[in-house]
């Protein structure tokens, strides 16, 4: 299955920007759903433990979306769902296919002792579901915005031509 390239990196493109959403609104979900639970340290401190994590993390973070997106900019279109549930759907489908993997993040993450417990907590689960969610719905959207078909325009020649085949009447009206 060929990739088309410039719908690739536009979908590259809208997922990044979908991630920076994620991550921007972090802080107000973290008090929202009571819960610590913090995507760009968990990438951040998995790289390093000094001050740099935060930049290490969003770079993550960014590249995971980007990556994401260009995948979904071509398949997507391919699933039989309408447009505006498609990056919904394909977000949820990766949280909930994913999630286990929280229990070994809990278990074998090099920063474990300073990130909070998530695979267990029901708090971080919605706190995930909801992230993902609105991660999708940006995608989704600024990916069909980006990528939608250019507008079919009639060749000139229809413009010059009536349905009765003799041409416009304002051609025959002047005189040249």
């Amino acid at each position: 299955m060929p990739f088309d390239r410039g719908k690739t990196i536009r979908g590259a493109l809208a997922g990044a920007l979908a991630a920076a959403v994620w991550a921007a609104q972090m802080p107000l979900d973290k008090r929202a759903f009571a819960s610590d639970f913090d995507d760009v340290e968990l990438l951040g401190k998995a790289i390093t433990r000094g001050r740099a994590w935060p930049l290490a993390g969003w770079a993550l973070h960014l590249q995971n979306g980007a990556l994401f997106g260009a995948l979904y900019a071509n398949l997507a279109p391919r699933a039989p769902l309408p447009s505006w549930v498609r990056g919904p759907a394909a977000a949820l489908a990766e949280n909930f296919a994913t999630w286990p993997l929280a229990a070994l993040t809990d278990r074998l993450h090099p920063a474990r002792e300073e990130l909070p417990v998530v695979f267990a907590n029901p708090r971080a689960l919605a706190q995930s579901t909801w992230r993902h969610l609105l991660f999708g719905a940006v995608l989704g959207e600024l990916e069909r915005r980006l990528n939608a078909p250019e507008p079919v325009q009639p060749p000139d020649y229809l413009q010059t031509v009536s349905s009765n085949g003799h041409g416009r009447i304002e051609h025959l009206a002047t005189a040249d």
